[in-house]
């Protein structure tokens, strides 16, 4: 059976919870503090579908109860840049976004933060550079959160490659295939 984005919608609601029991229910629980910059705001920008999918990720980040697998911490979800005296660049590395332009959900272990845009896309920014990547990209959260879930999984030794190196192609997104720095690259 081939996999396909459209299979992959409304994970982070259905099927995000019983995955991370599945492979993660060991690890360190995700707590960041009250004050954590509020997504409410960046639903009202998003497609429905990208909001469901963020405001549900956003209620297992606040419960306290979310197993750690995509270093979100006080310093990653939900950073602020103007407050931290960052910029953020868009792809072309000409246009200045904003604070209101993206959420932060979380970092790569690497101190580049991936971030939610108002398209539903996953992207990284590059901290480096301060500007988000045009070729890692994700087509939205839930397929996003779907494959870092693997990915982490696989890093860690608790899923085969094999069992989900068909599905990564078939969904084609650039975050996972980019030769240099997509995660399939990473789990070989």
């Amino acid at each position: 059976m081939t996999l396909t984005p459209a299979d992959v919608a409304g994970y982070t609601d259905r099927d995000l919870d019983a995955d991370l029991a599945r492979w993660f229910a060991d690890a360190e629980l995700v707590d960041i503090p009250a004050e954590t910059r509020p997504v409410a705001p960046f639903l009202e920008r998003l497609a429905p579908a990208d909001a469901a999918a963020l405001a549900a990720l956003d209620a297992r980040v606040r419960s306290g109860r979310l197993p750690q697998f995509l270093d979100i911490y006080d310093w990653s979800y939900g950073f602020d840049f103007a407050e931290n005296d960052c910029t953020i660049l868009d792809s072309d590395y000409e246009t200045e976004l904003t604070d209101d332009d993206i959420y932060p959900i979380g970092a790569d272990g690497g101190g580049n933060l991936c971030v939610v845009l108002t398209n539903g896309q996953v992207a990284v920014w590059f901290h480096e550079e301060e500007v988000i990547e045009a070729d890692t990209r994700f087509d939205n959260l839930d397929t996003f959160l779907w494959s870092y879930v693997r990915y982490r999984a696989v890093r860690t030794r608790k899923l085969p490659l094999e069992a989900v190196e068909n599905d990564f192609l078939t969904l084609a997104q650039p975050g996972a295939l980019e030769p240099t720095l997509g995660l399939l690259r990473y789990m070989k």
